[in-house]
């Protein structure tokens, strides 16, 4: 066991000759909101897909409580305790929001987290438990999508962009639910192309420019002028780079 649940060390990942992620360093503290922003291409969906076992990296290191998983599959990174809601929701739509539901805890961990849990996160949910998912709005699924992931009862939860394609409105009321899920003892790691919403909810930020790291640290840390270079490609100074990996 150490103080971090996850430690990231020098990892690099290819997708063939692409060098996708290169050499991305961080630790994500118990109780921790990491936000993981950057442009298109930078390199944060792999990095994400990478801790959750989609894509296995060409060297470099992932522990989780300071046992390596970096080549677990997937379906074991679940049993440890790392859940992913991924790009585009990838529900069941033919089944109901409670099918769905009862996938994500087909082989849940212990915890606090069951489907009655989720309808009490998800207030609206239990009238609408025999609806087909494909009949939902994508706010709605995307909730759906959020619960499948709780129930397995996650350490680390992994969030890749929320916000796509959804009213701002709706953002903010999935945003408005990450503290309670911190509360009962869920780590985060949040995807974002919306640094605005992803500094807000995170209390460390890790910015990705071209799979590298642009920027780290605590979000009030740095200025809007810094952060915007490092997350369109201009150089930062030395001073502006990091509160490098301290939870």
């Amino acid at each position: 066991m150490t103080d971090a649940l996850v430690e990231v060390q020098s990892l690099v990942v290819h997708h063939g000759q692409l060098k996708a992620i290169d050499d991305v360093s961080f630790r994500l503290a118990h109780g921790e909101v990491l936000a993981i922003i950057g442009a298109n291409g930078a390199g944060k969906s792999t990095l994400l897909g990478t801790l959750a076992g989609l894509h296995h990296p060409t060297s470099g290191s992932i522990r989780l409580d300071g046992d390596d998983i970096s080549r677990l599959s997937p379906h074991r990174r679940v049993a440890l305790g790392v859940s992913l809601v991924p790009e585009g929701r990838r529900l069941f739509g033919s089944m109901t929001l409670q099918e769905n539901l009862q996938v994500g805890a087909y082989h849940a961990r212990k915890g606090p987290f069951t489907i009655d849990r989720v309808y009490e996160l998800f207030d609206w949910m239990p009238a609408r438990r025999r609806q087909r998912v494909w009949q939902l709005s994508g706010g709605e699924q995307q909730a759906v999508a959020i619960g499948r992931a709780l129930v397995a009862n996650p350490k680390l939860l992994l969030l890749d962009e929320l916000s796509l394609g959804l009213a701002p409105i709706i953002v903010e009321r999935i945003y408005a639910l990450i503290p309670e899920i911190v509360a009962l003892g869920v780590s985060i790691v949040v995807v974002e192309q919306d640094v605005t919403q992803g500094m807000a909810v995170a209390d460390r930020v890790h910015c990705l420019l071209e799979g590298k790291t642009s920027l780290t640290g605590v979000p009030s840390d740095f200025t809007p002028a810094q952060v915007e270079r490092a997350y369109f490609g201009a150089e930062l100074s030395s001073s502006s780079t990091s509160a490098q990996e301290q939870p």
